[in-house]
């Protein structure tokens, strides 16, 4: 895996792949590099308008899907028009926003970061398994180190909202969903990454306080230790395509820290490798959804 790059990608021809959230950022890098490999790519998008802007961008085959995964409803019409499936990536993501709730009436981090990815990957196994050596790829975070779940109260009903501490737990779900999707689905690969520190526009819905510390913070060191699109794109490339990625593996950079640099293994905490978590996680996500996934 030494100094992983796109260039390392295999040929792609005759795949289809899923990229959640592809019309900017990690998203619409994975589009465009998996595209360019000959891959048929299929953006979901919240905004149909940008993501045809978007479109425009890639190279080679791609269509657009409008898909929301704040909305339940719309999870639902995107997946019933995906027939069949090599990769999913479950890229799209918010971060630090302020306190609200989706459609469906989930705490928007924790609904939009997990609830939806879940319910979109469980809705999609049908299209996964048309394809042999399918793979799901669910994108985690550094900030999974903060995370906790609290089953109780997952949707901050009672506690105090913390910005930071409902993405935590959403970055956690996400890792635990990935790890027990690998335990459940004999015939489909699941396999986390995560970007380390990279420039991208998710920023751009963050509370205005939370917005100027980060910018603060990032016009000292920023310079210093965060990486471009091209490079944060790698890991969750690699766990989508490389022969060598492994189910129930977390790739992330390989360099300082986990915040830049080639795609490697990743540590993961204690709390993410909790496996009666994940189990309980899984049967909240059921209940919350009101989807079951169809699985041995």
């Amino acid at each position: 895996m030494s100094r992983w790059t796109e260039a390392d990608i295999p040929d792609q021809t005759g795949r289809t792949v899923l990229v959640t959230g592809a019309n900017s950022g990690l998203g619409l890098r994975t589009a465009q590099v998996l595209a360019a490999k000959g891959a048929h790519v299929i953006m979901g998008c919240r905004s149909v308008q940008r993501g045809e802007a978007a479109r425009r961008t890639v190279e080679g085959s791609a269509e657009v899907l409008e898909l929301d995964l704040a909305d339940l409803s719309s999870v639902r019409a995107a997946a019933e028009q995906v027939e069949a499936l090599d990769v999913l990536v479950n890229n799209a993501g918010i971060m630090a926003v302020p306190n609200g709730r989706t459609v469906d009436g989930f705490e928007r981090q924790f609904g939009t970061n997990h609830l939806g990815h879940a319910a979109l990957t469980w809705l999609l196994l049908p299209a996964l398994r048309q394809r042999p050596g399918a793979r799901v790829v669910t994108v985690s975070s550094l900030m999974h180190r903060a995370g906790r779940i609290d089953f109780e109260d997952p949707n901050w009903d009672r506690r105090p909202y913390s910005l930071q501490g409902s993405y935590g737990q959403s970055k956690l779900a996400n890792l635990l969903f990935a790890r027990e999707l690998e335990r459940r689905s004999p015939d489909v690969t699941s396999i986390a990454a995560h970007p380390g520190m990279t420039a991208t526009e998710l920023t751009n819905n963050m509370a205005d306080a939370h917005k100027s510390a980060i910018m603060k913070i990032g016009g000292r060191i920023g310079t210093l230790i965060s990486q471009s699109v091209e490079m944060g794109a790698l890991p969750q490339l690699y766990a989508a395509t490389a022969p060598e990625a492994r189910g129930g593996e977390y790739y992330g950079p390989g360099g300082f820290k986990g915040l830049r640099g080639h795609p490697a293994v990743a540590p993961m905490t204690a709390a993410a490798r909790d496996d009666l978590a994940a189990n309980r996680l899984w049967e909240l996500t059921i209940k919350l959804t009101g989807i079951a996934p169809d699985l041995p």
